[in-house]
């Protein structure tokens, strides 16, 4: 297969994420998390109704594709969950660690979809995941502030299990087009389900104090329509290529992220940021390999 199906959508779900997380960097301070997380959800139901109504799909709920079904809603119930612990650990502890922890999770990816999957990539493939995984690690540490304090340490397994979570979710999307049934128009509608019950949820309990203005909606629904459209990229991704490159690659959004932060909100960009970016653009260019 053409590397190009599979990764066009690949790095449009990088760059989309990328800039949603940057203006997520640049709004934290004056909108709730848990809020963000109702503006998801919304942002999740208008494009992936959106794209289930405008695309050719078998009945999302046939009886014959009762396991496509189970298989995908559980992969965005995790997928939700995960999120929640990730805005959980990032109010209890240091960003700067729960923020390299979580980049690693396309490890995980990789590592599931090689054990449970069987999927297996070219030596230089191999070298161009690794390269993006260390670049991404790279691009989310920063040294830890010594006036930072925790008041306890629940962050920990907080943040690891965003982590499996994460890792599980991904290689369940990719599992689930291997059952009949299966078609990316009815998984983004078991997104949208999933972050409902999840993502959705934490927000009611979570964010309802205090009433959304219209300038909050206008500054969250940008970038949580970014990371919507991100997730039905790499829904889309996931189907047409190995989910072992397609989660390290959409998940180098911090690239994109960093240059977003060094052009419009000014920070400066360290010289080893830099050689990060470097590493990231390497293995994003072996990544792909020829089959």
């Amino acid at each position: 297969m053409n590397p190009l199906v599979w990764l066009t959508p690949t790095l449009t779900a990088l760059v989309l994420y990328g800039l949603g997380q940057g203006f997520v960097k640049k709004y934290i301070s004056e909108i709730p998390p848990a809020r963000f997380c109702l503006y998801f959800v919304v942002a999740k139901a208008i494009l992936n109704f959106g794209y289930f109504f405008s695309q050719a799909h078998p009945p999302p709920f046939a009886s014959e594709g009762r396991h496509f079904l189970e298989v995908g809603l559980l992969a965005y119930i995790l997928d939700g969950t995960a999120w929640i612990l990730y805005f959980e650990s990032i109010m209890a502890g240091p960003i700067t660690i729960v923020g390299t922890l979580s980049a690693a999770y396309p490890a995980l990816t990789v590592l599931f979809a090689r054990v449970f999957l069987a999927e297996t990539l070219n030596p230089l493939q191999y070298v161009g995941v690794v390269l993006v995984l260390l670049g991404c690690l790279g691009l989310s540490y920063a040294p830890a502030d010594p006036n930072a304090k925790t008041t306890n340490r629940r962050w920990i397994p907080l943040a690891a299990i965003a982590l499996i979570l994460w890792g599980i979710a991904q290689t369940l999307v990719k599992f689930a087009y291997t059952l009949p049934n299966a078609n990316d128009a009815n998984l983004a509608l078991l997104n949208t389900f999933g972050g409902i019950l999840t993502l959705g949820s934490y927000g009611i309990i979570c964010g309802r104090k205090g009433a959304g203005s219209s300038r909050e909606w206008l500054r969250s629904f940008l970038p949580m329509g970014m990371m919507a459209g991100g997730d039905l990229a790499v829904i889309i991704a996931s189907r047409l290529g190995p989910i072992s490159v397609v989660s390290p690659i959409s998940g180098a959004y911090p690239l994109v992220t960093l240059i977003f932060a060094g052009f419009v909100l000014k920070e400066k960009i360290t010289p080893f940021q830099w050689a990060t970016v470097g590493m990231i653009l390497v293995g994003m260019f072996l990544s792909p390999g020829t089959s």
